[in-house]
């Protein structure tokens, strides 16, 4: 069995290739893969480490891409099943060089959100080190959202397995911002690492202050040791249950060309990191390098570095 694990569902991506261009008056796309979780799997596995992933696709060309690009990136897929019942997703997404980008998904009845929680049943956990959760796989239906109970229960017979969560906040894909507020912390709560933006923080429980929003997921988590606050440029902000708290620096960029990715990538640096046994500061760093080399590049996950690439970066900023 590999040594991570995540559960999502992998996206077609038509990124548009006009900078700051509204999604109506983009005419020049490119394709890509895409999806919060397979973002991370991608970048994990860039980085030397086993992975495996889960979901279900379409038996249609998006579905036949993916499985292209998850073999080409060595991801492992003995737990993603294929249906011929249902399509697909995929999305169109505009370039921003600053703040969030506008975003349209086709993934209502896809086959992920059609995920069947069975699947889960037949997987071993034997080896596997962490398994990353999101808030966005929940949020596609009732169906996803108990499959991904069901997984963080099994997760939870094993001990020596730790989670991490990233909210990754989706509003057009919640029935109303209650329901993603009240779902999304109790999900939080049953994670060891919880991964928050500050924007997302401010929705979720109506601060910006990293202090308190560390606070607020520590008191509130079943199994919660560790929140890390992502600050944007500014870096990230650590704090664990034992009283442990500070301000990790970011690394300046020069030149943006698409923010999104930045949050996942810096999952996979602080995932990576906690893998190869460095500390919670070292590994926060290097979420920071790897979330400043992803927004550098066109696609999602595109700017992910191989460990060269992560070791020139850091030994050069």
């Amino acid at each position: 069995m590999s040594e991570f694990l995540t559960i999502g569902e992998p996206i077609a991506l038509f990124a548009s290739q006009d900078p700051d261009m509204n999604l109506a008056d983009a005419e020049n796309f490119h394709k890509f893969l895409a999806g919060a979780e397979v973002n991370v799997a991608v970048g994990v596995s860039r980085l030397g480490h086993s992975t495996e992933y889960i979901t279900r696709l379409g038996e249609d060309p998006f579905g036949k891409f993916i499985s292209n690009q998850l073999a080409d990136n060595k991801i492992g897929t003995d737990y993603i099943a294929s249906t011929p019942d249902y399509w697909t997703a995929f999305q169109l997404k505009q370039r921003v060089t600053h703040g969030d980008p506008g975003i349209f998904y086709f993934r209502k009845g896809s086959a992920a959100a059609h995920f069947d929680q069975n699947t889960l049943d037949n997987i071993d956990f034997n080896g596997v080190k962490y398994v990353h959760l999101s808030g966005i796989f929940p949020a596609i239906s009732d169906q996803a959202a108990d499959a991904f109970q069901h997984l963080i229960d099994l997760i939870h017979q094993y001990p020596n397995i730790r989670t991490t969560f990233d909210p990754n906040l989706r509003p057009q894909l919640w029935e109303s911002e209650e329901k993603m507020v009240t779902a999304i912390n109790a999900l939080a709560a049953q994670a060891n690492i919880i991964l928050p933006g500050i924007n997302e923080a401010e929705i979720l429980m109506g601060s910006r202050d990293p202090e308190e929003i560390a606070n607020f997921y520590l008191k509130n988590g079943k199994v919660t040791d560790t929140v890390i606050v992502k600050v944007g440029e500014k870096g990230a902000y650590v704090k664990t249950a034992d009283g442990h708290s500070e301000m990790v620096p970011g690394y300046h960029v020069d030149k943006v060309v698409d923010t999104v990715g930045a949050g996942d990538g810096f999952a996979v640096g602080v995932l990576t990191g906690l893998m190869e046994g460095l500390s919670i500061t070292e590994a926060a760093k290097r979420g920071n390098a790897v979330g400043a080399l992803g927004v550098q590049a066109p696609g999602d996950n595109d700017g992910y570095p191989t460990p060269q690439q992560l070791k020139n970066f850091q030994t050069n900023n």
